[in-house]
């Protein structure tokens, strides 16, 4: 479980990452809050950010409880191709939006079969089938 937790703390702290590094993009392209445009290469910086705060509402749950039902390094293997994935999206992004596909494939693919594998272990778990 302890490497499933690192995985957990490790997609926050990538978060941090983003949200810092929008700042640094707010400050360098003269963005003034609360405007969130203003500047390709903020914006670029900032739906990296936005859109992995939408990533971890997804995958944090799934990831969490998946490893209530499935193998520690089944369930941690998805979450680090997630978080290799979500580095690949953002340099993609903020490179070339348009390049962004391998990186959020990367990321959306892994969390939606931590979806798949909760919903299918809590449905074995109330069948009363060991996974």
């Amino acid at each position: 479980m302890q490497y499933v937790e690192l995985i957990i703390i490790t997609s926050v702290l990538q978060f941090f990452f983003f949200a810092v590094m929008t700042g640094k993009a707010r400050i360098k392209y003269g963005i003034k809050a609360p405007a969130i445009s203003g500047h390709e290469g903020f914006e670029r910086m900032y739906r990296v950010q936005m859109n992995t705060l939408e990533m971890l509402v997804m995958f944090i749950p799934a990831i969490f409880i998946a490893s209530n039902y499935w193998s520690t390094s089944l369930v941690s293997s998805l979450g680090l191709v997630y978080l290799v994935g979500r580095f690949i999206y953002w340099l993609a992004y903020v490179k070339d939006p348009a390049s962004r596909t391998v990186g959020f494939m990367l990321s959306m693919l892994p969390s939606l079969a931590l979806i798949i594998l909760s919903i299918v272990g809590i449905i074995m778990s109330l069948a009363g089938i060991q996974a």
